[in-house]
């Protein structure tokens, strides 16, 4: 029989939240043996030092063993831990927070949630520290080089009315990019396509077939070469105003993977060429309060938007 998750709570670890990881068939010598073997990405002796220092526990919250012998669908937690990280310029903002949401304003190049080289400078890590909050949950994601509004969630039994919003396209987004200036496209226009996921893996590619995405794209106002587009996403698929804006002949400046790869994600990062995209604003009637939300992002691009919010 497999054993009952546990009703333990976990408590958190300088904004870290237990993690689960579940035994699969065997067979598995011992607990260190399965650890290293599941998630081969951590060293043995860094393992070997997790379970000496307690932050690997058993259901119950009592501390595991490296010796101790795994069953079947059996679950050990653990808190991720990373020995170095990148230092981020810029730490996390809270632009609104009651009990139900919290509103961040993340800068570029902070994941929200720990990924790769970054744990405790993720986004979802600080407000966590900030808040003390442990059921914290974002609501939506951005990608780590964009900048920008992101809403989390306080309650869990909450969440779902909250992602009905996007799922029901009832949450206005307004996002804003530098690119070349095009005379020539005629804007403002809505871009549709097909959107799949590309090679490598982490890129997004547009192929012939029934559009999934759309886009609506407006110029805001022209300096020289460069311009500033306001852009909203009628969709939300990964990379997708990425990806339309280089399918108009006018890609987001300092985009590493579009058009040209010019580095992978788990390379050294250009802290002085952020990508010039922006999640400005987000627009939404709550569902738990009522209230109409309007909320508009302290961040600017390298060409300032006019007054127009």
């Amino acid at each position: 029989m497999n054993p009952a998750p546990s009703a333990v709570p976990l408590p958190m670890r300088n904004g870290v939240s237990a993690s689960v990881v579940v035994v699969p068939a065997g067979p598995w010598p011992n607990l260190l043996d399965f650890l290293v073997q599941r998630m081969p990405g951590i060293s043995r002796a860094a393992w070997a030092q997790r379970l000496q220092q307690g932050l690997v526990l058993q259901a119950d919250g009592q501390p595991a063993r490296p010796e101790q012998p795994c069953q079947t669908g059996q679950r050990f937690h653990y808190y991720r831990h990373l020995d170095y990280e990148p230092v981020l310029s810029e730490p996390a903002a809270i632009v609104f927070e009651d009990e139900h949401l919290l509103v961040a304003d993340k800068p570029h190049f902070m994941p929200v949630t720990p990924t790769g080289r970054y744990v405790q400078q993720s986004l979802l890590v600080q407000l966590k520290r900030l808040t003390d909050c442990a059921d914290l949950v974002p609501l939506h994601r951005i990608d780590r080089e964009t900048a920008g509004l992101v809403m989390f969630g306080k309650r869990l039994h909450e969440r779902d009315a909250y992602h009905a919003l996007f799922r029901d396209k009832l949450i206005h987004k307004v996002y804003q990019a530098v690119a070349a200036h095009a005379p020539q496209l005629g804007l403002p226009c809505v871009h549709t396509s097909r959107l799949v996921p590309g090679e490598p893996f982490f890129r997004t590619q547009e192929i012939p077939g029934p559009a999934n995405s759309e886009t609506r794209i407006a110029l805001l106002r022209a300096e020289g070469a460069r311009a500033l587009y306001q852009l909203e996403p009628v969709t939300g698929k990964r990379h997708q105003l990425r990806v339309h804006m280089m399918a108009l002949g006018i890609p987001i400046e300092g985009d590493p993977f579009y058009p040209n790869l010019r580095q992978g994600p788990d390379e050294a990062e250009d802290f002085s060429q952020p990508l010039q995209l922006l999640a400005q604003s987000v627009r939404f009637t709550d569902p738990h309060t009522g209230q109409s939300r309007l909320f508009v992002s302290q961040r600017h691009l390298s060409l300032a938007a006019p007054n127009w919010i």
